[in-house]
């Protein structure tokens, strides 16, 4: 392993403090008890992961009152996250949002939001894929009208993260410059919010609709190489998300086959149950090495960046995927009950595949990288 793709002692203490912390306040029955309410998170939990361990303004400059880290120290936290599945806006605030405002915002944006990103004091979400299904901005139709005192935008937005809490929106419209990034607050007239019923309850979704609702511009010219690495940066955040997933399936199935008792015999002794769990070894190492290769590059502003992105969100989501279902496969009949956690991580395999664009998207993208 090359060495700068070793974690450092700090890297592991600070996996050691969020996995802590998280097994005492995020674990399978606290999931269980938010991931069915409306608003899909702890606020106590949100604000003691903002004030207490930092986690929210991770990545955000300690000029705005972040601790100024950076995609290595993510992908620690990103990893234990999605080992607990953790119901919280951090995804679609803490990364996507604040990935949106550093790349995109003007100056007095960032001094305004990213504060209270860091503080636990705000949830913002970026509104960008369009009701068809298309995740990637040449899809964006919305408009931004210029009026005499800002502008305004019709249209609607789809799979918004958090959207239906968020306390600002930040939305991707067409301007005559490109592509702009417009701020519209959560009681603005004109905008309507509603959760969206999907597979997965423990990330909650929702869709936007803009009817000449007013908006102010928080950025200039063309932003669509800026938001394309802000959703790049996002998916490599996913990506380790989706590996600390896969490797808690990938012990929970073989802890289970040593355990579990057939014929006088551990399942784990036959050979069907351990090549079951040799593949899904060899899927998870695979995606530790994808998703850790696009952090690291994201880390180091490595020019193969977007290339490593689009291959991790790729693997990923195939690797997450099949692990969980072989977890259940290894589980049996019990496997299947919805008492078990291993379906809550079958169903989050799913809907992650999909966010942002599934693993087919992903590789259209690494094929345009590359000019194949």
């Amino acid at each position: 392993m090359p060495a700068d793709f070793v974690f450092t002692d700090e890297h592991r203490e600070l996996r050691k403090t969020v996995r802590s912390f998280l097994e005492q306040r995020a674990d399978e029955k606290a999931v269980r008890a938010v991931m069915t309410t409306e608003r899909g998170y702890d606020a106590e939990v949100w604000t003691l992961l903002a004030e207490q361990l930092g986690l929210a303004g991770l990545i955000i400059p300690e000029t705005h009152g972040g601790a100024g880290m950076g995609y290595v120290e993510l992908l620690v936290a990103m990893e234990e996250m999605g080992r607990a599945l953790l119901c919280a806006p951090y995804l679609g605030t803490s990364v996507l949002a604040t990935n949106a405002l550093l790349l995109c915002a003007d100056a007095a944006t960032q001094k305004d939001l990213l504060a209270k990103i860091a503080a636990g004091r705000a949830i913002v979400s970026l509104a960008h894929a369009e009701p068809n299904g298309r995740w990637d901005l040449a899809a964006i139709s919305t408009r931004a009208r210029a009026k005499s005192d800002g502008f305004e935008l019709d249209g609607a937005r789809a799979w918004v993260l958090d959207g239906h809490v968020a306390d600002v929106l930040l939305v991707a419209a067409r301007t005559d410059d490109g592509i702009g990034l417009f701020r519209v607050d959560a009681r603005a007239e004109g905008l309507s919010r509603a959760l969206v019923a999907t597979l997965d309850t423990t990330r909650k979704l929702a869709s936007i609709e803009l009817a000449a609702t007013p908006a102010k511009v928080v950025s200039r010219g063309d932003q669509s190489a800026n938001l394309d690495r802000a959703l790049a940066l996002t998916t490599c955040a996913l990506a380790a998300e989706q590996v600390g997933g896969a490797q808690r399936c990938l012990e929970m199935a073989t802890d289970y086959a040593k355990t579990r008792l057939q014929f006088g015999r551990p399942i784990g002794s036959y050979q069907a149950i351990k090549h079951k769990c040799a593949d899904m070894l060899v899927l998870v190492e695979f995606a530790k090495s994808a998703a850790y290769a696009a952090c690291f590059a994201a880390a180091n502003d490595a020019e193969d960046f977007l290339e490593s992105a689009a291959l991790a969100k790729a693997y990923c989501s195939e690797a997450y995927f099949r692990v969980a279902a072989e977890n259940i496969q290894i589980h049996g009949g019990m496997g299947f009950t919805w008492e078990h956690p291993a379906h809550l991580y079958f169903k989050r395999a799913k809907a992650s595949d999909l966010l942002f664009g599934d693993a087919a998207h992903h590789r259209e993208q690494l094929a345009d990288c590359l000019g194949i």
